[in-house]
């Protein structure tokens, strides 16, 4: 029986990078991508180009994979602001790959330089309710599912690294503010992890890494699934040396 893997996360390298390792490991995966809403969109990597080898099937939400080519990507639709969206998000993902085992949630925030009298208010409730409270409240759902199966893996990435841009750039107020409440949150659920009958992991890198090499570090322990690994924040070093 092929696992069933979620990705969720914003358009970037690090998740396209993240995507295909997940292609290489099962015929089908479903993705789940945060939509661009604001009204001047800055991301710190380009849009996510298609995975190499595989195709996108169409966005509806219902059916098995029975009938989907090999190597595909399941794109499904997701409001993360709405905790009904993020229940019909893991619904849709259990019926189109007919069980979910392992999701991997991956925090690359966009980035806004303006001043902060200049920010939209518009703006800064995207930021907060997509990617902020989206994760709460996805969280929430795999939280339990994957208390209800007493298996399943929870892994949470963060990319905080972007564009510093040049010095005469405006500071980004928006982003790191994203990055720094994931950060806690993973934390947190890291902490908790012990109680719960299913894995919990983070990863990060304290540099700007390669994505294709980190993604592969993240999968490294995900294949695994060593118990061992449970709660504990996973950093990625420096040369590609896995630490």
């Amino acid at each position: 029986m092929t696992r069933g893997i979620l990705i969720a996360g914003n358009e970037s390298t690090l998740s396209a990078a993240i995507a295909a390792e997940a292609a290489k490991r099962v015929e089908h995966y479903a993705a789940a991508l945060i939509p661009n809403r604001l009204s001047e969109q800055i991301r710190n990597d380009p849009p996510r180009p298609p995975v190499s080898g595989t195709k996108k099937s169409p966005a509806r939400q219902t059916g098995t994979t029975g009938d989907l080519p090999a190597g595909v990507e399941i794109p499904l639709q997701w409001n993360p602001g709405s905790p009904i969206a993020a229940r019909s998000l893991i619904l849709a993902a259990e019926n189109r790959l007919e069980h979910l085992d392992e999701a991997i949630l991956i925090c690359t925030p966009p980035s806004i330089r303006r001043r902060s009298a200049d920010l939209l208010p518009a703006d800064i409730e995207i930021m907060a309710n997509d990617h902020i409270k989206g994760w709460f409240f996805l969280v929430r759902e795999l939280a339990q599912l994957f208390r209800t199966k007493e298996s399943g893996t929870l892994a949470l990435v963060l990319s905080d690294m972007g564009s510093a841009g040049s010095k005469d750039d405006r500071v980004d107020l928006l982003g790191p503010a994203v990055a720094a409440t994931f950060r806690a949150f993973a934390q947190s659920l890291l902490s908790s992890a012990y109680d719960e009958p299913y894995l919990t992991m983070a990863f990060s890198s304290p540099e700007i890494a390669d994505e294709g090499s980190f993604a592969a570090f993240v999968f490294k322990q995900v294949d695994e699934g060593n118990k061992r690994n449970n709660g504990r924040w996973h950093k990625y070093g420096k040369l590609n040396l896995f630490r």
